[in-house]
């Protein structure tokens, strides 16, 4: 089931350095992406720092998903005010004895500029936050999200597939009276052309033996054309569609078989049409199925 849930939460956070000014508050992203799938298939985008954390938050959504593929992504990012980062005494001397070290091996190489101490220093700079705890109160508060934006589009699936079950049920209906018309067509179809084959012979027609022969094709074609047993199963399975709609909870699974076997039924209908009216039938039928189909990968 499709859906989308983000959630950030902001920390105190300190360098290495002891020095107050390099105080600074870090930010934590968090956001979790779902698309449509049979399975549950879990994809971690995650900081080196955070990346001891992928378990817990692993064993979190499985605890909670059964079904889609779901993008888990987390950010860390600093929220300082100041524009530049102010390097310390210590960090300064330790790049000036990185640069002669390079340099005593690469002497051609460029010094280090203002902008790249600045850059340098910036980019080196780590925070110690444990975000241990906080990583688990966002990811928990980001799935409840999550949840809820996939209750609702639920809902909405559920409507969708109630009304179609309305559509299926009208085709079951209309397809019921169409068995015994076409079997008695097809028995006057018979007699009529055992009547003609009689006239075209010498001698006194059998109208007798005319009649049984009609009977014995006429019964021969309805149990070809019999599609009571394929009608009940539809209807059965509508029955049950609607039963776990109504009552909810993980029931994707055992929508999937249903929706196969809805399937499979409305092909053996196309299979023994005898009239037009009973294929067009079977097609809105395999169309509405496949509609079905689609969406109800989608439910848990």
């Amino acid at each position: 089931m499709t859906g989308y849930a983000s959630a950030q939460h902001s920390a105190a956070t300190t360098s290495p350095e002891p020095d107050p000014k390099n105080r600074a508050p870090a930010r934590l992203g968090f956001e979790i992406r779902s698309v449509n799938s049979r399975f549950l298939d879990l994809t971690f985008r995650l900081p080196e720092e955070l990346r001891q954390h992928e378990p817990a938050l692993r064993e979190l959504l499985i605890t909670k998903l059964k079904r889609g593929k779901v993008e888990v992504r987390a950010a860390l990012e600093s929220t300082a005010t100041a524009p530049l980062c102010e390097p310390t005494a210590r960090l300064l001397q330790r790049l000036s004895s990185l640069q002669d070290s390079i340099q005593a091996w690469l002497p051609d190489a460029a010094p280090l500029s203002v902008a790249d101490a600045i850059r340098l220093s910036a980019s080196g700079e780590r925070t110690d936050t444990d975000w241990s705890q906080g990583i688990m109160e966002l990811a928990t508060a980001t799935l409840q999200a999550l949840l809820l934006a996939r209750e609702r589009e639920g809902a909405r699936l559920v409507s969708m597939l109630l009304g179609h079950l309305v559509q299926l049920r009208e085709l079951v209906r209309q397809a019921g009276p169409l068995v015994p018309l076409v079997v008695e067509q097809q028995r006057n179809r018979f007699l009529q052309r055992w009547r003609d084959a009689m006239s075209l012979t010498e001698g006194p027609a059998l109208p007798e033996a005319a009649q049984d022969r009609a009977l014995a094709e006429a019964t021969a074609f309805a149990m070809r054309i019999d599609v009571a047993e394929e009608l009940t199963r539809l209807a059965s399975h509508l029955d049950e569609i609607e039963r776990l709609l109504e009552k909810g909870g993980e029931v994707g699974k055992r929508l999937d078989f249903l929706i196969q076997e809805l399937h499979r039924e409305a092909n053996t209908l196309g299979s023994k049409s005898a009239a037009l009216e009973m294929t067009r039938i079977s097609v809105e039928m395999k169309v509405l199925i496949e509609q079905m189909r689609e969406q109800v990968q989608n439910i848990e």
